[in-house]
């Protein structure tokens, strides 16, 4: 259970400032951004902020915060909200809704709170774009552990949603930890590895400004490049930004939609475009609904201080946590695959012809499938293969690494068995499962 619980009280904030890298960055000396403002919160609820110290592996010295609502739910959902610059976890506490909306609907919440002394969270080192590198994801993927443990938590309802810094430390928690995490909410942040750094800076000029920019199969790519090898299903992503973001500039927001709609293999073309709140524009992308793969907001006229009242709510729509119906179950990939093999008496040879139906080109490839037990790739075409057994992953060549709207690509591979000489199954594109 949690340590002796030194609790804080939620208070109205008046009006904070905060400079995005202190003395850090002289360049953003003059930046400031103000905290949002606090909600009020019934004067008789029990439940209270808390420390919990020794959760685990901590590399960055990082504070949890914790807190459980007196309701809190059997095998709870956990929602890690993460601080922006300058600021801490009490103050995330205090200056957000998600202690509200936990209190309604038996959540709990994680609050990660930085103790160098910028405040910022370390979304540009190596260690910290990289699965198990180190750095803060590292100790947040602890927080969770704990949670887990001490909980009973409900691991396939882990989200993460965070401001500013916090928002750029949600695109590095989901691509990370897809394994971990299953929808994020980022308000004004940037790609994943867009504050990519390997000279000890926490800050990235370009990426600040806007000026980096990739295809979305570069974006994907470095994305995928923090957990080589996974083929599991991958987080959803909500993205909030404002216009006139003069801090972390707008067309960050545009490269964001590009990274996720390919990290998640669905068109970069919107499903769907409203406004529900005057000066909004929502695109949705992959399907219409409140939970489609990615989903994002543009707010007109709005400068870095995007988050408002009213947009945890909307996030926790999102993530699904506002009704008690199930959580939206992955949906099948825009690709077909079909397989046969052809045997002999220790060796086989297999044949995949995968099919894009969906209604853009998917430009670089993998191609996710299980082996029977004891079968061994011994040699392959079309593609490279690794590891040669179990769960293999088979990565498109220079020739045939696009595959234009219902157009297919066909692949080869030599394998000895051992009595089983079925076809491969669990066909997934790029994370997301095939029909």
């Amino acid at each position: 259970m949690p340590t002796t619980p030194r609790t804080t009280a939620r208070r109205p904030l008046r009006s904070v400032f905060v400079a995005l890298l202190g003395a850090l960055v002289p360049l953003l000396a003059a930046t400031v951004l103000t905290a949002p403002a606090a909600t009020a919160r019934p004067a008789k609820a029990a439940a209270a902020l808390t420390e919990v110290t020794n959760f685990g592996t901590n590399p960055s010295n990082l504070q949890m915060y914790l807190y459980v609502p007196g309701n809190v739910t059997a095998h709870p959902a956990v929602v890690v909200a993460v601080h922006y610059c300058t600021g801490s976890g009490p103050a995330m506490y205090s200056g957000t809704e998600w202690a509200s909306l936990a209190d309604r609907y038996g959540f709990v919440v994680v609050y990660p709170s930085v103790t160098r002394a910028s405040k910022c969270f370390d979304v540009s080192s190596p260690q910290a774009l990289k699965r198990g590198g180190g750095s803060d994801p590292v100790g947040i993927k602890s927080m969770v552990d704990w949670v887990t443990r001490t909980y009973g938590a409900d691991t396939s309802k882990i989200f993460a949603t965070g401001i500013s810094s916090g928002a750029m430390m949600t695109n590095v928690l989901l691509g990370d930890y897809p394994d971990v995490f299953a929808a994020g909410a980022a308000f004004a942040g940037v790609p994943f590895g867009c504050f990519a750094t390997t000279n000890g800076s926490e800050w990235n000029s370009e990426c600040a400004n806007g000026t980096i920019s990739h295809t979305p199969q570069e974006w994907g790519n470095l994305v995928r490049a923090a957990y080589p090898g996974y083929t599991g299903p991958r987080p959803r992503m909500q993205t909030w930004h404002g216009t006139e973001d003069d801090v972390l500039r707008y067309p960050n927001f545009g490269e964001q939609i590009k990274e996720w709609t390919n990290v998640l293999g669905v068109s970069q073309t919107p499903a769907a475009t409203d406004s529900p709140v005057a000066g909004w524009t929502r695109t949705r992308y992959g399907s219409t609904g409140d939970r489609a793969p990615v989903e994002a907001i543009s707010v007109q006229g709005v400068g870095h201080n995007v988050y408002g009242s009213g947009m945890a709510a909307r996030a926790l729509t999102f993530f699904g946590l506002d009704s008690s119906g199930p959580g939206p179950q992955p949906q099948p990939g825009a690709c077909k695959v079909t397989a046969t093999t052809s045997a002999w008496s220790t060796g086989l040879t297999g044949s995949v012809t995968l099919t894009n139906t969906g209604t853009s080109s998917v430009d670089g490839w993998k191609l996710g499938f299980t082996l029977p037990s004891g079968q061994t790739i011994t040699n392959g075409w079309g593609a490279t293969y690794a590891p040669a057994s179990g769960a293999v992953t088979a990565t498109n060549v220079a020739y045939n690494g696009t595959i234009a709207p219902n157009a297919s690509v066909t692949i080869g591979y030599q394998a000895n068995h051992a009595g089983n000489s079925a076809a491969p199954t669990g066909f997934t594109l790029n994370g997301k499962a095939c029909t």
